[in-house]
């Protein structure tokens, strides 16, 4: 079985102990770990695989906290770098009743945009390997940089290439700004995952089927397109395949798109994909690889924060039943 790189933030997600109020008129909050790559990273290990984590984090108490967490969730730290340079980053969340969220974000800049492109190293990276990265440390920054070298590299060395841009818009300037960094990161991917929520906003096209079909350009092979509740579809070249959801009692949404993806991508591990034969194996193993997908997701809202609430391998089988 081949790696799991994710590279990109890990930060303290701070979760209010009240719902269906807004930000401002939260009492107490939570700490939980959280950050999409982090989330992603865990769910691989969690469920079985080998998963690292490529990111800086600053040399104070969250940082310690948080480097203490992925080693208990089973993830490689060995690059996790750290500075004084700046703070690890950190999010407060308001939940609404739905479980639903807002965020509010401190890092100006955080510990993790400061990863330079002279950190990575082109040997992290094997045949067999998934080098999965997000949108959020993409704006301008030495971290912007660090992923168009991993990314190259991971390449090279015949890694497989995975994208959620998870469109987090209070981080950016300017909506446009986030739209244009996803639409420049899109075509270096070989896998793209995108929520119902996000599509429209990505590819600026209103009819799905348009809009999906718009998302295969440069080397995408693979689109996954997830509708929460209502399951996922996987879209292989002219090839669509699709999956129900699992219904659950939902406490707190954080983490379930990664949940998701780390389901998605644990699954093409576990069944040896390299850059040859992944849209092979996704186009006969999608039964199997959504179901495991989509239960990820699903159970993760069944708890508060994301780390905390992915659930293990046997939870989700036991689910798929």
């Amino acid at each position: 079985m081949g790696n799991l790189l994710s590279i990109g933030e890990i930060l303290i997600d701070f979760i209010p102990q009240q719902k269906g109020i807004a930000l401002k008129d939260v009492i107490s909050f939570e700490r939980v770990p959280g950050g999409a790559p982090a989330n992603v990273a865990v769910a691989v290990a969690k469920f079985g695989g080998n998963a690292s984590l490529i990111t800086k984090l600053g040399e104070d108490a969250f940082g310690d906290f948080l480097l203490e967490q992925l080693k208990k969730s089973g993830v490689s730290t060995d690059k996790v770098l750290r500075t004084k340079e700046a703070n690890t980053g950190l999010a407060f969340v308001s939940l609404r009743e739905n479980g639903e969220r807002d965020f509010s974000f401190y890092r100006n800049p955080s510990a993790d945009l400061l990863l330079a492109d002279s950190e990575i190293n082109a040997d992290w990276f094997n045949q067999g390997d998934i080098l999965h990265f997000c949108s959020v440390d993409l704006v301008e920054s030495p971290m912007k940089q660090a992923h168009v070298k991993a990314i190259q590299s991971a390449k090279d060395r015949g890694g497989i290439i995975s994208f959620d841009p998870n469109v987090r818009l209070p981080l950016w300037d300017d909506p446009q700004d986030c739209r244009n960094t996803i639409l420049e990161f899109i075509p270096l991917a070989h896998i793209v995952k995108v929520s119902d929520e996000e599509l429209e906003f990505i590819t600026g096209i209103e009819d799905e089927k348009q809009a999906i079909a718009s998302l295969f350009t440069g080397d995408v092979k693979l689109v996954v397109f997830t509708k929460g509740e209502k399951g996922a579809d996987l879209y292989v070249q002219t090839e669509k395949y699709s999956s129900a959801g699992y219904s659950v009692k939902v406490e707190d949404t954080t983490g379930a798109g990664d949940a998701f993806i780390g389901g998605f991508l644990y699954q093409l591990l576990d069944k040896n994909a390299d850059q040859a034969n992944f849209e092979l194996i996704a186009s006969t193993h999608y039964e199997e690889i959504l179901a495991f997908a989509n239960a990820s997701g699903a159970l993760t809202t069944t708890g508060k924060g994301a780390i905390t609430s992915i659930p293990s391998k046997e939870q989700v089988l036991e689910l798929i039943g």
